[in-house]
């Protein structure tokens, strides 16, 4: 089943090109990470697929229809997480902004919505900080929250933009072992410049660099990973290749 598809792309800010004739299918549980330069247009994909960007030439269309119309079939991560450590809300209030289109504060949701912002904490190690101000987590507890409150959504595709920004390896492979465990029931969506770890979780690689490549990694995984899983980038370079100026699928 096909979740998101992308079909000849091209985005520009003012008459800049950043993305240029991207095409891109992404299926039900499908874990992809989307790598490439800084400035070659990875976030902005993202903001695409949301409508934060509009489309102006090319076609996204998700769960078959246009992605307006399933908007709250996304969830999204954005990669700054830092706020304030004075602002006094808590992490049970962060969560359930996530239930799209309510907006009445936490002492108005219905039991239910709170039992499902509950579950999403549970889902992401976090149950045990509900009342906890949110200020006080480290960065990666709070990643974990703002993938709880994306949760509330009850998602189709979870999209992340570097969700391991400003975290220590160890926090960095908690949350990807906690994304490879939701991708059993969601597609995952990563950006990430963390290619030594993703690769090691990641079914497919988009590289983006103005124009795409399609990597298909699923198959050859049991084969790169190292006994501590460590994906390595030599070996990744080899796999996937050189060329990335080439909007082609790459059937290696």
């Amino acid at each position: 089943m096909n979740i998101l598809e992308i079909d000849k792309l091209t985005f520009a800010y003012d008459k800049q090109i950043i993305l240029e004739d991207i095409s891109l299918t992404i299926q039900e549980n499908d874990f992809l990470a989307i790598i490439g330069p800084n400035g070659g247009g990875k976030s902005t994909l993202l903001k695409t697929i949301l409508g934060i960007n509009k489309v102006k030439k090319g076609k996204i269309k998700l769960l078959d229809s246009k992605v307006e119309k399933n908007i709250s079939k996304i969830g999204y991560v954005p990669q700054n997480t830092n706020v304030n450590v004075n602002f006094p809300i808590k992490v049970i209030e962060v969560v359930m902004m996530g239930h799209v289109g309510h907006k009445r504060p936490l002492i108005g949701y219905k039991k239910e919505e709170i039992a499902c912002a509950m579950g999403a904490l549970e889902q992401v190690g976090m149950q045990d900080y509900a009342n906890v101000k949110i200020g006080t987590l480290s960065g990666g507890q709070r990643q974990r929250v703002m993938i709880a409150r994306a949760l509330c959504a009850h998602p189709k595709i979870l999209l992340l933009d570097e969700p391991t920004a400003s975290i220590d390896v160890d926090g960095q492979k908690q949350i990807y072992d906690l994304l490879k465990f939701l991708n059993k029931s969601i597609t995952i969506v990563v950006v990430s410049h963390d290619i030594s770890v993703i690769l090691g979780y990641a079914s497919k690689v988009a590289h983006i660099n103005k124009k795409l490549t399609f990597h298909d990694i699923s198959h050859k995984q049991k084969n790169i990973l190292n006994d501590d899983m460590h994906f390595c980038e030599v070996e990744m370079l080899q796999l996937l290749g050189t060329n990335f100026d080439t909007k082609k699928s790459c059937k290696c």
